[in-house]
């Protein structure tokens, strides 16, 4: 600490008298050593503050300050909690209440195709004009059914449905399964009549089998069991490398073959194989 008058060059410096000097500089310490405590205690206080309320306060060795705030000069990385995140294994709901809203955008009541009805499960997490929207895209596709046999797909929102695509909890999937004496264990997909029945988990998560992005395995399901809708049984791998069949049963292993979403190739080939079981 410097000398009073080297702080305050224009005070009156006051002498003790003779007698009394030590015990003025016996004062004067205890007085700087309050002094010293206070700016400490209140420097405590101040730390405190900033770092309860979010303030900039002293700087670590990475250059951000305690509280997280960014130091004049640097530029402030993206929020993580401003972007989307893929959805995990913990994060899709097991079970809903078993009721489905039907989606509406994109319906119309005439036209030419079959009409097939969306619906997806409330508190699912999957908005049904949303999914709809994807799975006209996937029924549309140039490699899908209607490229073989000249099918067509309309979408409807009433009872003319004559295919009802359903996006369920696995808890839910399961339930609606098993009417058709299939056991589906929470984890694979299924068609019942003239319902398919999607797992939530396989259309948020994909397969650990399936060689692409979730995108892309919805496909797969939407065509594997409208597939079953349209008559056709599972398929085997046909050989090493080539396409799996979009019949092929691709969650329990590709054997050889390759992850394949479509039932044609961009020749207009069907992607065929052994029949199995």
């Amino acid at each position: 600490m410097l000398d009073a008058r080297q702080d305050h060059p224009g005070a009156r410096t006051h002498r003790a008298a003779p007698g009394r000097r030590g015990t003025a500089r016996r004062r004067t310490g205890r007085r700087r050593a309050a002094a010293t405590t206070a700016l400490l205690a209140a420097g405590a206080a101040s730390l405190y503050l900033a770092v309860a309320h979010g303030l900039p306060g002293p700087h670590d060795r990475s250059g951000r300050d305690a509280a997280g705030a960014t130091p004049a000069g640097e530029t402030a990385a993206p929020d993580p909690a401003g972007t989307a995140r893929a959805p995990t294994r913990s994060s899709v709901p097991e079970s809903g209440p078993g009721t489905f809203t039907t989606a509406t955008a994109g319906a119309r009541a005439t036209g030419a195709g079959r009409p097939y009805r969306v619906e997806t499960e409330d508190g699912s997490g999957v908005r049904p004009d949303d999914a709809a929207e994807r799975i006209a895209a996937i029924l549309g596709h140039e490699q899908g059914w209607s490229r073989g046999d000249g099918t067509a797909f309309r979408q409807v929102a009433d009872d003319s449905a004559t295919l009802v695509i359903r996006i369920a909890t696995p808890h839910t999937s399961d339930g609606i399964c098993a009417t058709g004496g299939l056991d589906t264990r929470g984890e694979l997909n299924c068609r019942v009549g003239a319902t398919v029945v999607v797992n939530l988990r396989r259309w948020q998560l994909g397969s650990p089998e399936f060689d692409g992005p979730p995108e892309e395995y919805r496909a797969l399901i939407v065509n594997h069991e409208v597939g079953h809708w349209l008559g056709y049984g599972h398929r085997g791998c046909p050989g090493p490398g080539a396409p799996a069949p979009v019949m092929m049963q691709q969650i329990k292993g590709l054997h050889g073959c390759v992850s394949n979403a479509w039932p044609y190739g961009r020749d207009g080939t069907f992607h065929d194989g052994p029949h199995e079981p």
